[in-house]
């Protein structure tokens, strides 16, 4: 016995007859309720007034579970009433077809697509594709404004069962064994979200991305689960985000309902401050940004050359104050403005040229370059011995690092002083 919640989702009130009643286990010969299936969570609701915990398929029953089986005595033959969590039910329809919508935008969009799967948390949904088009946050945007353009359409949704070799052979169709239970029966299940009812749409063009919307049915998969029997159901899709899961899948999420709502007022609350701080009307904000960044460039710039300019002075003064040691010329002393891989591409850019040995020291990082006559390993081993840290490197270029002292005490270890 299968569950006809698919078939006949606006219904969400029954009576039926326990089948079997096994502890907090209970199988009618009937239900209405969503088991868990496909990336679908079960429906919520009670049974006999008792809350279900859990809806699930299982060896060919659907089986529900009590949250608390002494809640109720029911047997097996005694006719019991259900009733479905409606608010649950219906977001499941509304997020499950919009799951359909935006695969059809992803035909349209992207190449080569490929499906891989789904799923509804009470949060958002996510649905995973395989493309080799780069979905970016620009290819979002298109996604998004695509998906909403269907709903505000008004496309007819059906389901029918089919038999499994003509679903196959249908174009276009989304039909993956991996994520779809039950494709492995005679017949199939095909939902289908048909052409837009044109006399309620604006234009049946995108005229963003020049995509016609009316052209064919807009989506076609095998699909078990419950839907909504026209677009214009679902309400608001608001795309929130794009990962990697792997396998060469890129996961899109997104929300319907309220969460779509909110995501949607947080991010336009979130443009208006930002014109706002801008001094800018919303439409300019990409121009003020776009100057922002522009002028944190060429402040960074101009800092960078004044670093230059200060490390080079103070590496000409360093120059001047070399000490000798063991018949080798040494630069010593501290360099600020520099990180540790900085301050090693300096170390080794000043070495030569008279100098036999740099070394070179920034808060608790040092770097040591030689002419090959003193080993610079060594020179970072005497350091980290005495300072503590750790670091190494070759016999010519070496770093240490974690140094516990003040830069100016290494400095004196490191003249003799």
């Amino acid at each position: 016995m299968s569950s006809l919640a698919a078939a006949e989702p606006s219904t969400t009130r029954f009576e039926a007859r326990v089948e079997r009643r096994d502890d907090d286990e209970v199988v009618l010969s009937e239900t209405y309720f969503y088991p868990e299936g496909g990336g679908q969570p079960a429906d919520r609701g009670t049974l006999d007034g008792v809350p279900l915990a859990h809806v699930e398929s299982r060896d060919d029953e659907v089986v529900h579970r009590l949250v608390d089986p002494e809640g109720t005595d029911v047997t097996a033959g005694d006719v019991v009433d259900c009733v479905v969590d409606e608010a649950f039910r219906t977001y499941c329809m509304r997020a499950h077809t919009a799951s359909h919508v935006l695969y059809g935008a992803g035909r349209r969009l992207f190449d080569d697509l490929g499906y891989g799967g789904f799923g509804i948390t009470p949060e958002k949904v996510r649905v995973d594709f395989s493309t080799p088009t780069d979905i970016d946050d620009a290819a979002l945007v298109d996604l998004e404004r695509h998906v909403n353009r269907v709903v505000w359409g008004a496309h007819p949704v059906s389901w029918s069962e089919l038999p499994r070799e003509e679903a196959l052979a249908l174009p276009d169709i989304a039909f993956n064994t991996k994520t779809e239970e039950g494709l492995d029966a005679e017949t199939v299940r095909v939902v289908t979200v048909g052409p837009a009812t044109t006399s309620v749409r604006e234009s049946p063009t995108d005229d963003a991305t020049g995509v016609d919307t009316t052209d064919g049915d807009w989506d076609v998969a095998a699909c078990g689960g419950t839907h909504v029997s026209n677009t214009r159901e679902v309400g608001p899709v608001t795309v929130l985000d794009r990962s990697n899961p792997g396998e060469g899948l890129t996961r899109v999420e997104f929300a319907v309902g309220p969460t779509a709502i909110d995501r949607r007022a947080t991010e336009k609350r979130a443009l208006l401050d930002a014109a706002t701080d801008l001094g800018t009307p919303l439409a300019d904000v990409p121009e003020g940004i776009e100057r922002l960044r522009t002028a944190r460039d060429e402040a960074a710039a101009e800092r960078d050359a004044l670093r230059e300019e200060l490390v080079g002075a103070r590496l000409a003064d360093l120059r001047e104050r070399t000490v000798e040691r063991d018949g080798e010329t040494w630069l010593v002393g501290t360099v600020e403005g520099l990180d540790a891989n900085a301050l090693a591409d300096r170390a080794r850019g000043t070495v030569g040229d008279g100098l036999d040995v740099v070394a070179l020291v920034a808060d608790s990082s040092l770097a040591v370059a030689t002419s090959g006559g003193t080993d610079a390993n060594e020179v970072v081993s005497e350091v980290t011995d005495q300072f503590g840290g750790g670091g190494g490197g070759s016999p010519t270029a070496a770093q240490g690092g974690g140094l516990s002292a003040d830069p100016e005490a290494v400095v004196a270890f490191l003249r003799g002083e």
